[in-house]
């Protein structure tokens, strides 16, 4: 949604409902100024253990292991909330799915958790040092073969 459409209100009022039910949420931001919004105050690449440089396929992984203490939150969780995620590298986004999978033991994409992805693609695309503007486009998310499961929703506030 465009800027000025109180994503972040909306995010906040998610993350209260939803921990109130004792459900385990989960709310990060792909930089660490919109990650100042939100409670927790946590990075994607922080909070998910990704690498800096997401642009070679193999590093499109999370350091986090099943039995660690993040393991386990991930384990548990309901709901993942990725704030102004439009900025990311589709490294990311695949990476967190690849350790969702093998975390939570399941085939399906995201694991069993539930992603709520908020941004607007008309401000940022991934930034590809050296890169052209094709490089931008095949690291925006919307490249990403896990795009296809993604439901696009748009608030009516």
């Amino acid at each position: 949604a465009p800027s000025g459409t109180e994503k972040t209100f909306l995010i906040k009022l998610i993350l209260t409902n939803v921990r109130q039910n004792g459900d385990i949420v989960l709310a990060v931001a792909s930089s660490r100024i919109v990650a100042t919004l939100l409670s927790g105050e946590r990075t994607a690449h922080c909070n998910f253990k990704l690498p800096l440089n997401l642009v070679a396929p193999e590093a499109h992984s999370c350091n986090i292991s099943k039995r660690s203490d993040q393991g386990q939150i991930l384990r548990w969780c309901t709901l993942i909330i990725w704030h102004e995620c439009t900025m990311a590298h589709r490294g990311g986004l695949e990476g967190l799915d690849r350790a969702l999978r093998d975390i939570q033991d399941s085939q399906a994409s995201i694991g069993s958790a539930t992603l709520l992805l908020s941004g607007d693609f008309r401000q940022t695309f991934p930034v590809i040092p050296k890169g052209m503007r094709e490089d931008e486009v095949q690291a925006c998310l919307k490249s990403s073969p896990l795009w296809c499961h993604i439901t696009t929703c748009y608030p009516l506030i």
